[in-house]
């Protein structure tokens, strides 16, 4: 018996990649993989992102600490701060 699976990669050229970063938002302070990352966890806005602690949002493949600051700043620019643990 064969069995094939359809396996689809998020995967993006340099090019790609940079016409589909956001312009406005904070999704577009951030690199791609980072911004991938929340994209995948369905994080699109800092009203979003509030809702997670800093460790859940360090736990995402593609957000380090180097993206926090970042991060952090985004969220009290529209006065938030992250979920407290």
């Amino acid at each position: 018996m064969i069995v094939s699976l359809n396996v689809f990669l998020l995967v993006s050229c340099p090019v790609c990649e940079k016409e589909r970063k956001p312009t406005k938002g904070f999704l577009s302070a951030l690199s791609a993989p980072a911004r991938r990352a929340l994209e995948h966890e369905g994080i699109l806005s800092a009203d979003q992102l509030s809702a997670y602690t800093e460790k859940d949002i360090l736990k995402l493949h593609g957000v380090g600490p180097a993206s926090m600051p970042t991060l952090k700043k985004k969220l009290s620019e529209k006065e938030l701060k992250f979920k407290e643990p």
